[in-house]
């Protein structure tokens, strides 16, 4: 019986050790095997000093002599800073805030070179901040917000990179002045409103009165250059009437001209249309008095000699009476003695 019970107990043991064995084995094993995850970097130190880095996959480390460090996140990152209190160049105090991407490049170095990465970096974005933002206007920080981010990427990026850290991108998210300084901002953005639409109304006022003072001088001088042109036509009109009208008198004295040659009248026929011509002569409300010119007795002798029967106007009471019966007496002159 004492051998079975001590075959027994050398039996039990014997599993536990076993067990013992295997579970140590195992774990063993999961220290011996690492399963890196991608965008991940693993620190490798081998009894307390940096042996390898490890890729993203499975890997293996020695146990109890290699120890792995936190996985590295290798993507881009982002951080955002409380704001911090900036005093530009024209003594006004603002609150920046910032935000920064950046992205680890150098696993070991930000493993070793730099203690606290992110508080680093939150205190050279700090310093460097007030030395650009010191260096502007409280205008020009507000509307140069672009250059502020170049100038602060620069700096940081430059100071990170031995860090193993890449400065991506660095924003300015709000910068708040106070609040009377926002006050007088907002009435002088209000002025400036005004004095725009001020001067756009001016301009817009002066350029109507151009245009209006265009349109009249352009008008005037189409006017003018109308009359011009009508005149001139009126002129060229009245110069071809005048023309034609001078024309037609010559080639109507010229017909006279040859009907009289042509017909070949004698000293009676001129005689009697001399005598014809003087009641027309006499003729008209002016006329007073008429003479008798000489060349009237000469062509009345002429017609009496060659008709014997026409009177001379030499008979009784012919002192008002020309010959040939004409009167040369107006209405309301005096008797003749």
């Amino acid at each position: 019986m004492n051998v079975v019970a001590d075959t027994n107990s050398s039996v039990g043991a014997g599993v536990v050790i076993l067990i013992i064995l295997a579970v140590f084995i195992l774990f063993v094993l999961l220290r011996a095997v690492r399963i890196v995850p991608q965008a991940r970097r693993g620190i490798v130190e081998r009894l307390g000093k940096y042996s390898r880095t490890l890729q993203p996959g499975l890997a293996l480390v020695v146990p109890f002599i290699d120890k792995v460090q936190p996985y590295i996140d290798m993507r881009e990152q982002v951080v955002t800073f409380p704001p911090q209190p900036v005093i530009t160049a024209d003594n006004v105090t603002v609150q920046i805030d910032t935000v920064i991407y950046f992205t680890v490049t150098d696993p070991q170095a930000v493993t070793y070179e730099i203690a606290n990465p992110l508080q680093a970096i939150e205190q050279l974005t700090i310093t460097t901040l007030r030395n650009v933002v010191g260096g502007l206007t409280l205008e020009g920080a507000l509307t140069g917000r672009d250059t502020v981010n170049d100038a602060l990427r620069a700096v940081l990026d430059q100071k990170t990179g031995q860090w193993g850290i890449r400065i991506a991108t660095v924003e300015i998210k709000a910068i708040d002045p106070p609040a009377s300084i926002q006050e007088a901002m907002e009435k002088q953005m209000r002025a400036e409103r005004d004095k725009r639409a001020t001067i756009l109304t001016a301009e817009g006022s002066r350029e109507s009165q151009i245009l209006t003072a265009e349109g009249e001088r352009q008008s005037r001088i189409l006017r003018a250059e109308g009359e011009r042109q009508s005149a001139i036509l009126a002129a060229e009109g009245n110069r071809q009437s005048r023309i034609l009208e001078a024309e037609g008198e010559a080639q109507a004295i010229a017909n006279v001209f040859g009907a009289i040659h042509t017909a070949n009248p004698d000293q009676q026929l001129l005689s009697y249309q001399y005598l014809q011509m003087l009641p027309k002569l006499a003729d008209g409300a002016s006329n007073k008095l008429f003479i008798i010119p000489t060349e009237f007795t000469e062509a009345a002798k002429g017609l009496a000699n060659q008709f014997p029967g026409i009177p001379t106007g030499t008979g009784p009471a012919g002192g008002g009476s020309t010959p040939g019966g004409v009167d040369t007496t107006k209405p309301g002159d005096a008797p003749k003695a």
